[in-house]
């Protein structure tokens, strides 16, 4: 005698295989992971988040510092001079046109400014001179190794020159 299977029966082996089959760690006790799509987004947006506020930290300059004037002309002279010294003490991280592409730019935590934009271009002459000589951050100080002031307002006027 053949035995007959009802719809229901049916139904519940097919549930029963498929749930054996293709999720044998969970087995009968299927249910779809709701947590971890949602963690994730969580995670995402954290990490996003702080990037985020790392690269944007405002760095203030005092009043007086910004409104200081050049000390020196910009001229062939000066821009030169400015050259030599962007060569040896910022192009390995700020790179050699400025771009914020240099060789040690992607071994730090802060990315370089880009030095052809309007967001550093548009920047006093005395602000990039104050940044210049305390830095922060990763960016170091050059109080002692540039210690000429005249040096460091050649280097400005270099900086000009990166402008698009």
């Amino acid at each position: 005698m053949s035995k007959v299977i009802f719809s229901a029966d049916r139904h519940h082996l097919t549930q029963t295989f498929i749930k054996q089959t293709l999720y044998p760690i969970q087995n009968q006790n299927y249910r779809p992971m709701k947590k971890i799509p949602i963690l994730s987004i969580i995670i995402v947006f954290i990490t996003s988040a702080s990037f985020t506020l790392l690269q944007t930290k405002p760095w203030a300059v005092p009043d007086k510092a910004a409104k200081t004037v050049n000390a020196v002309k910009s001229d062939a002279a000066s821009v030169a001079a400015g050259k030599i010294l962007w060569g040896q003490h910022c192009a390995s991280c700020h790179g050699k046109t400025g771009l914020g592409d240099g060789t040690k730019a992607a071994q730090l935590e802060t990315t370089p400014p880009d030095f052809s934009k309007a967001v550093v271009q548009g920047q006093s002459d005395g602000a990039l001179f104050f940044k210049t000589v305390e830095g922060r951050d990763d960016m170091p100080s050059f109080k002692k190794k540039i210690p000429d002031q005249e040096d460091i307002w050649n280097l400005v006027n270099y900086m000009r020159t990166l402008k698009k």
